[in-house]
């Protein structure tokens, strides 16, 4: 990166710092020049900055300096097993108790049968995730992935958060290593990074008061990490958090990183009000997720992707945040699923995207669309046809 002279970490301080109007973003891009982690308090002033344009500059800098005008997407299908949870998060819009008319839990039928509209359109990924129900047996699980996978061998079955698996433990009474062991044997290819929420007290426990801690949520992962699985991370931002949360939960996400090494994207989650125990918030401006953006890229120095989620983020928000750190936008969704249907900000709760508008989307903003797998190989290199 570097020439011995120093020449290469001058040239690239210049050019950042031309950008840049506080004194305060020009010693940390002092730091991120030259190789150095920013710390917590680093992370704090970069919240705290009113230089929007020089935040996204140093961002985009770093995301250019490792993936060029790449942007990623894949073409996915999300899928929810069931909607019966007993968590009761305050931010969530999707879960149901079991007796109210609109709860559901779907068989192996209904998910074979969505999983085969998925893969007719495409599909590399199927995305599972659901409520705690504690009315299933765990054998559903296995059976649901087992039945998925020798239909469909060519799916990549990302299923099942940390806070998911924390559940199957506790309430099978099994060993972790037992459960993630079973899951794979059943065909489990990876994890989504759903349930971090904000990892600090006591914001946490305001939110998600039943859920797993933020160690439990972070040793879970290692654990997954450790039987050869990769997974993903996220954040929920724009509610009742602070800024000294939202850096803590990503300097222990880096920290995790650096002990486990199996995070493969960051996903910064815009808090969707309607619906939910907290409609009263406004939820994240764009400005602040522009920032979130940004500043993710900044600190978490040992992830290669962040994620712009079009779908809580919107369209046109997902565009300008690849030029704020981001360099992947999700999937096609096609047909999202329930939850998916919960939080997302676009008219008439969108949830689907074809192949060609998704390349558009990433075309227009300027950046080279790549299609890839759930483990970010290439597909192939995505054009407008």
């Amino acid at each position: 990166m570097f020439n011995r002279s120093g020449e290469r970490e001058t040239k690239l301080t210049g050019a950042i710092v031309t950008f840049l109007t506080e004194s305060s973003l020009k010693e940390i891009a002092d730091k991120v020049a030259g190789g150095e982690r920013l710390s917590f308090d680093d992370g704090v002033a970069l919240f705290n900055s009113n230089d929007l344009n020089g935040l996204g500059k140093l961002a985009d800098t770093v995301r250019r300096r490792q993936h060029g005008r790449t942007a990623y997407f894949n073409v996915n299908r999300h899928f929810n097993p069931t909607n019966v949870c007993y968590v009761d998060c305050k931010f969530c819009g999707f879960f149901r108790t079991p007796r109210q008319p609109d709860a559901y839990t779907h068989n192996i039928d209904d998910s074979l049968r969505i999983a085969g509209q998925a893969v007719s359109e495409g599909a590399t990924e199927l995305h599972i995730t659901g409520g705690l129900n504690t009315k299933l047996p765990f054998s559903y699980f296995t059976d649901l992935l087992s039945s998925l996978k020798q239909q469909y061998p060519q799916l990549h079955l990302k299923a099942f958060t940390m806070v998911e698996l924390d559940h199957f433990t506790h309430f099978y009474k099994m060993r972790d290593e037992d459960v993630i062991q079973q899951l794979i044997d059943a065909g489990l290819d990876s994890c989504p990074g759903g349930g971090a929420e904000i990892f600090r007290e006591p914001t946490r426990s305001m939110i998600c008061a039943h859920k797993c801690d933020a160690q439990r949520w972070l040793d879970l992962a290692g654990k997954v990490h450790a039987a050869g699985l990769k997974t993903n991370a996220t954040m929920l931002y724009g509610h009742i958090e602070s800024i000294e949360d939202r850096v803590d939960h990503l300097i222990r996400l880096r920290e995790q990183q650096d002990k486990s090494g199996g995070f493969q994207c960051f996903i910064p989650l815009a808090f969707y009000p309607p619906e939910t125990q907290m409609a009263h918030l406004p939820g994240p401006s764009g400005v602040d997720s522009l920032k979130t953006m940004a500043v993710s890229r900044l600190l978490l120095d040992n992830f290669a992707h962040i994620k712009a989620y079009w779908v809580m983020l919107g369209k046109r928000l997902a565009q300008v945040a690849l030029h704020f750190g981001a360099n992947d936008v999700d999937g096609t969704i096609t047909e999202g699923g329930e939850l998916t249907e919960s939080y997302s900000v676009e008219t008439n709760n969108e949830v689907r995207m074809t192949k060609q508008e998704l390349i558009g989307l990433i075309e227009e903003a300027g950046f080279e669309a790549v299609e890839r797998d759930t483990v970010y190989n290439r597909v192939e290199k995505a054009t407008i046809a």
